[in-house]
């Protein structure tokens, strides 16, 4: 797909942060949109059905938690990639925005560089690098994923993985550019069977980025991790 195909909705109260995203993004061929709370992102989404939505948390009428909230309620928009715009010390909007299914998170103050590299990132989605499962095996870029096998390929080479670790980075890249909390983590790859702590993801990650030889696998500071091409 490309760039100019893409409807991307900038949602935020404050004029200069609309006028500079909208600027950049438009430079690069996107079809911008704009809302200047929540309660008019969810209707804009509803008419125009974006393939990204990025919005602010802190907003009046409507705020974005909310606006996420019912955006996500919706069928028809099921689909649709949302970013929220944060401050870098507001973990606790961050925590909030992935509970009601936002995908990522955006810094402020935003750059423009950063900003036009992450929006990439999560539209990869749309153009062709979310992964595709075949006969159980899940690929994605150089990487196939054995499911059934419990086996997983790096440009054809055999990576040997112990279970969980195998388990989580089945995860991770099930949504490429989806940011999975550490709760999320830990519930779905350990379960209910032993408590565990954090320090338990962290080891299990390192060892599959040793394993791995790369960096796909990123860390969100205080949230979770994600895996990018």
């Amino acid at each position: 797909m490309n760039n100019n195909e893409i409807k991307i909705l900038l949602v935020d109260d404050e004029p200069d942060i609309l006028e500079f995203m909208e600027y950049n993004l438009r430079k690069e061929g996107y079809t911008v949109l704009i809302g200047k709370n929540g309660k008019e992102a969810v209707e804009i989404a509803k008419k125009e059905k974006p393939h990204l939505i990025v919005m602010d948390i802190m907003m009046p009428v409507m705020d974005g938690i909310e606006a996420c909230r019912q955006i996500r309620e919706l069928p028809a928009l099921k689909n649709v990639i949302i970013a929220f715009l944060t401050a870098r010390n507001e973990e606790y909007s961050q925590v909030a925005g992935f509970d009601v299914g936002a995908d990522d998170y955006i810094s402020k103050p935003v750059k423009p560089r950063i900003m036009i590299s992450r929006i990439k990132a999560l539209l990869r989605r749309i153009n062709g690098t979310e992964s595709t499962t075949t006969n159980g095996a899940l690929t994605i870029g150089n990487l196939v994923i054995d499911r059934e096998k419990y086996m997983v390929f790096k440009d054809s080479t055999a990576i040997s993985l112990p279970r969980k670790e195998f388990e989580l980075l089945s995860l991770l890249t099930t949504k490429p550019g989806k940011v999975f909390t550490r709760e999320d983590i830990l519930h779905r790859v350990w379960g209910s069977e032993i408590i565990v702590g954090d320090r338990t993801i962290d080891v299990h990650i390192r060892k599959i980025r040793e394993k791995l030889g790369d960096d796909s696998i990123k860390t969100i500071k205080g949230i979770g991790y994600k895996f990018d091409l």
